[in-house]
């Protein structure tokens, strides 16, 4: 099972900006769209980005549309998640993960991966 390793993730206030990264366990992430999705306590999972594998095409939430930008690196091995002007409501731990496809955030869905540990994104004043 292919496995991803979140990073980044920490206490900014609101306004701030993190930058997460997504590194896979062992293999090269060239050939794979990824996703960024996130599960605040009490709340579903939901999608918040994801890039195809080429780079060339990228769809955020409504939510985080104009704040967070998604990347990749492919000398790397790593895709990013750059967060602008972060809001209370961006709180939540962050997970990466390999997606069947990126073509809208709406059924974007795990495709291959196994969910990680994720990394804690804390937004307060």
């Amino acid at each position: 099972q292919k496995q991803f390793v979140e990073s980044g993730g920490g206490l900014v206030q609101p306004g701030g900006s993190l930058r997460l990264s997504c590194t896979p366990s062992g293999f090269t992430l060239d050939r794979y769209a990824i996703g960024w999705f996130r599960q605040a306590p009490g709340k579903e999972r939901e999608a918040v980005s994801c890039i195809s594998s080429s780079g060339a095409t990228t769809h955020y939430a409504d939510s985080v549309k104009a704040r967070f930008t998604i990347s990749r690196d492919t000398a790397e091995n790593r895709v990013y998640l750059q967060m602008n002007n972060l809001k209370t409501e961006d709180a939540a731990v962050y997970y990466c993960v390999g997606v069947v496809a990126c073509r809208n955030i709406a059924t974007l869905a795990r495709g291959f991966g196994s969910w990680g540990q994720g990394t804690q994104v804390t937004v307060s004043s």
